[in-house]
Order: structure tokens, then C-alpha cells, then sequence
């Protein structure tokens, strides 16, 4: 997967994008964009709001480079609803998190803690994938 480049000595992908599937190249984006939404949220929190906004681009954060490794391990079909469901939770959790701080209100009763229901089980899912693959990474 990781290729040393000879004129730089600095460690590239190999291949990176040639057989990905469609479902791997929408986690790959969402995480990207996790880390870049996450960035603008650390940002703003840094200079107008209090810790909920902070903790939102904390979760966006630690969970982008988590969702780019997640569409390049393949443990079957397990992980991928696994992936999924962090992704929900990542939505559900963060986004009532910044419409509070925005907007002033939330997403719904308990979209937060339903959030990080979500977000336990999707990896523990992701966990679980790896005990349950018979083929490893692909």
C-alpha cells in the first residue's frame, strides 16, 4: 500500500484511488471533510464560543484520519456498516452540539447522547469486523 520514494525518501501511496469502491471513496470524502469542517470549528471555537463547539471539532477531528484508514481496511461487510454507523453518530453527536452553539437549539431530544450511542457502536462494529474477517485487508 505504501511505496518509499527513492528521490525524496518520503513514504507515498501506491496506487491510491485505483481500485477503491464507490462506498470507500464517500468515507474517504467524509472523513476529508471532517478534518476540514473540524479545522473551522476548532477555529471558530477558539474565538467566539464555549466548549460545545470545541468538543464538536474535537469529534470531526479525531474521527477524519479514523474514517480515511476505515475506507482502506477491508474487513467485510461488518465494517462498512460499522464505518457508517460513526458517521451517523459523528452527524447526530456534532450536529446538535453546533446548533446549539449557532442556532441556539437542538437537533432533537437527545440527538447527543444518541450520537455517541451511535458513535460506541459503530466501532465497536469496526471492532468486531476484524475478529469476524476470514480474508484480513484487502
Amino acid at each position: 500500500m505504501f511505496q518509499l520514494c527513492s528521490a525524496t525518501g518520503m513514504m507515498k501511496l501506491k496506487n491510491f484511488g485505483a481500485k477503491m469502491e464507490k462506498s470507500e471513496r464517500l468515507l474517504f470524502f467524509i472523513g476529508a471533510l471532517c478534518g476540514a469542517v473540524g479545522v473551522v470549528l476548532s477555529a471558530i471555537a477558539a474565538h467566539r464560543t464555549g466548549g460545545d463547539l470545541g468538543t464538536a471539532a474535537s469529534f470531526l477531528l479525531i474521527h477524519a484520519p479514523a474514517l480515511l484508514i476505515l475506507s482502506h481496511r477491508r474487513f467485510g461487510n461488518v465494517q462498512v456498516v460499522g464505518a457508517w454507523t460513526i458517521v451517523i453518530g459523528l452527524a447526530l453527536f456534532c450536529g446538535d452540539l453546533v446548533a446549539r452553539a449557532f442556532l441556539g437549539i437542538r437537533l432533537f431530544p437527545m440527538a447527543a447522547p444518541a450520537g455517541g450511542v451511535f458513535l460506541i457502536g459503530g466501532w465497536l462494529l469496526v471492532a468486531l469486523s476484524a475478529l469476524l474477517s476470514r480474508r484480513g485487508s484487502a
